[in-house]
């Protein structure tokens, strides 16, 4: 009786898909924004998973409170932070980032019936309001922080409130945050933009980059690639449709 050989190919596992995990601020609408059932929604997380397709890896998102961000960053809790993060010189100590991905000027909300001047002199006796830790704080600091009294909020959502309550009299903030948080909700009608728009990168930065550690090359260049590729296919452009009404990447 001849002897049969019987060859059994064994099943091979496809890899696992890289991950690559974002954080979000997750309160810092349109942006970003956490609904009640817990999922973070926004522009930065719309273009985050964009980029994961673009880079064909597995997209996971973090919230994560503003102070935070950096810091976590640094000791591996994510890999990347979308959340329009100015990329200015004092950032760039600590982390480093991608090409921008957005560019949007800073403006203050107050009362309509508001007579106000943005001048030491003109503001006299006026209270500020800012979000702690940005680039609005900087720029309110240096120009009025030896003449009038700031109030700093953790989140935009507090800013709104210290502005609603006459516990400041005007806040600084991009101005699409603004817009969500403070002028197209309920009672928003009683506030506007007031005083000039501001955009110097002295100040406000280079635009929003993607914060990566500093010695993730790899992951900075591909990002990059990425952020190229969907504007070259439009898919940028679709997603910043879904937010806003005017440009929101600039020259």
């Amino acid at each position: 009786m001849l002897g049969h050989t019987i060859t059994v190919k064994a099943s091979v596992s496809p890899p696992p898909q890289e991950t690559v995990r974002f954080a979000v601020e997750g309160a810092y609408p349109p942006f970003s924004w956490t609904e009640p059932n817990g999922r973070v929604m926004g522009f930065d997380v719309d273009i985050a998973h964009a980029l994961c397709r673009e880079m064909a890896v597995r997209c996971e998102i973090v919230a994560q409170a503003w102070p935070d961000l950096i810091p976590d960053l640094l000791t591996h809790h994510y890999d990347a932070i979308i959340a329009a993060m100015s990329i200015t010189e004092a950032r760039q100590q600590q982390v480093a980032f991608t090409e921008k991905y957005a560019q949007l000027p800073s403006r203050y909300v107050a009362r309509r019936d508001a007579d106000l001047t943005f001048t030491p002199e003109g503001l006299q006796g006026k209270v500020l309001g800012v979000v702690k830790d940005t680039v609005q704080d900087d720029y309110v600091t240096a120009q009025f922080g030896l003449t009038n009294r700031i109030i700093r909020s953790a989140t935009m959502e507090g800013a709104h409130a210290d502005l609603v309550k006459g516990r400041v009299d005007a806040v600084l903030g991009e101005a699409p945050v603004l817009e969500a948080v403070m002028l197209n909700v309920p009672g928003g009608q009683q506030f506007g933009f007031v005083g000039p728009s501001l955009s110097d990168p002295q100040w406000f930065g280079n635009g929003f980059g993607i914060a990566v550690r500093p010695d993730d090359t790899r992951l900075r260049q591909r990002l990059n690639e990425a952020i190229t590729a969907i504007r070259a296919k439009g898919i940028y452009q679709n997603i910043a449709a879904s937010y806003f009404n005017y440009d929101v990447y600039g020259r």
